[in-house]
């Protein structure tokens, strides 16, 4: 494992949103979903794809607050452009969320 500083770690921009909407996205190379989420009225609503369709429903991820890294450049995925990157945690059997803990505003950054 490589060791980081904490100057490092600090210049990634973790924030917490919530998820408005979710499309498939059937353009993708694996199979993903288009997401738009939240980050509150400072940041605004920033999309993603997400590769969540083996664990996650459509619509058991509207509404469900994450935390995702805001200040990654914008990545071109097929026809849409990636905002932020959605951290979870790879499984054999797909990517579990990683999820806030109790009620934070969006657009709280992770410290």
């Amino acid at each position: 494992m490589k060791e980081t500083t904490w100057e490092d770690f600090q210049k990634i921009d973790l924030r917490i949103g919530t998820i408005l909407e979710v499309i498939d996205f059937p353009e993708a190379r694996k199979p993903a979903y288009r997401l738009s989420v939240d980050f509150g009225k400072d940041i605004g609503i920033k999309k993603s794809s997400a590769q969540l369709t083996d664990l996650y429903t459509k619509e058991s991820l509207v509404g469900k607050r994450v935390i995702a890294v805001i200040n990654f450049p914008k990545k071109q995925i097929g026809p849409i452009q990636s905002e932020c990157l959605v951290v979870g945690f790879h499984r054999d059997d797909g990517v579990i969320l990683a999820i806030p803990d109790g009620a934070i505003p969006n657009g709280a950054r992770l410290v």
